[in-house]
């Protein structure tokens, strides 16, 4: 029951894939005006990034053509206006063509039924490569001076591991979209395991011996979400 036509929130940098929870501080006129219209129809918002070789103009950029649907599962208003909304995937879509409508935000026409696979929760999680993942995220957790919660990790469900991990990744944009792009969740992991891999060549690490050769840098605080679960898993370490 997916619209054909959702507006669109450009933010580079922000992955939301299907099951994902992502919080979202809202203050621009016109994307508390999409909030409002939101509330008034399917509570669907389509994340999506700039694509920066794209073109367009810094006030209109060019956007990438896929991104992930969400849906307004919390809000609140603060008193100085601003709403704090959660938004939880709910599948990816393709733009078929960009709209041009007199709200003052962006919308656009799209499609699902290239990512029909995404409105099955957990599909394909046999086929991940728990394993790899789990050697990829210690490597990087020993280069980032980071505290991880395991056991939370290890009762996660290989989809909640894999995306929540892709969404709180620290990488660029280029690699969130490829990530996103990924065609299933066994090819989401590995493009996981292969990013993962080239960012700590690029910063001299030696892989799974926790020693570091260039200088060590951290992780933002963030959250791991699972399915039925608060815990926080990974965290930054104390300075």
């Amino acid at each position: 029951n997916c619209p054909a036509v959702i507006p669109m929130f450009p933010l580079p940098g922000a992955l939301l894939l299907p099951r994902g929870q992502m919080p979202l501080n809202i203050f621009e006129p016109r994307y508390l005006a999409m909030v409002d219209d939101a509330f008034r129809t399917d509570r669907m918002i389509g994340m999506i990034q700039p694509d920066a070789d794209g073109g367009g103009t810094p006030l209109v950029p060019k956007l990438y053509r896929v991104g992930c649907a969400g849906r307004i599962t919390q809000f609140a208003e603060t008193g100085d206006g601003r709403y704090l909304i959660t938004l939880v995937g709910v599948a990816r879509f393709r733009v078929v063509e960009e709209l041009s409508t007199p709200p003052p935000y962006r919308q656009s026409r799209v499609e699902f039924e290239s990512f029909a696979a995404d409105f099955t929760p957990r599909a394909g999680e046999d086929e991940v490569d728990r394993a790899g993942v789990l050697k990829a995220l210690k490597d990087f957790v020993a280069a980032a001076d980071a505290r991880v919660d395991w056991k939370g990790i290890d009762q996660a469900p290989n989809e909640a591991l894999v995306n929540a991990l892709c969404m709180m990744s620290p990488f660029g944009a280029r690699e969130k979209q490829a990530l996103l792009e990924a065609q299933n969740l066994k090819a989401r992991a590995e493009v996981l395991i292969a990013i993962t891999e080239i960012e700590l060549a690029r910063r001299g690490v030696r892989r799974s011996t926790g020693r570091v050769s260039s200088t060590r840098t951290r992780l933002h605080r963030s959250e791991l979400a699972v399915p039925g679960s608060n815990e926080r898993m990974l965290e930054k370490a104390p300075a």
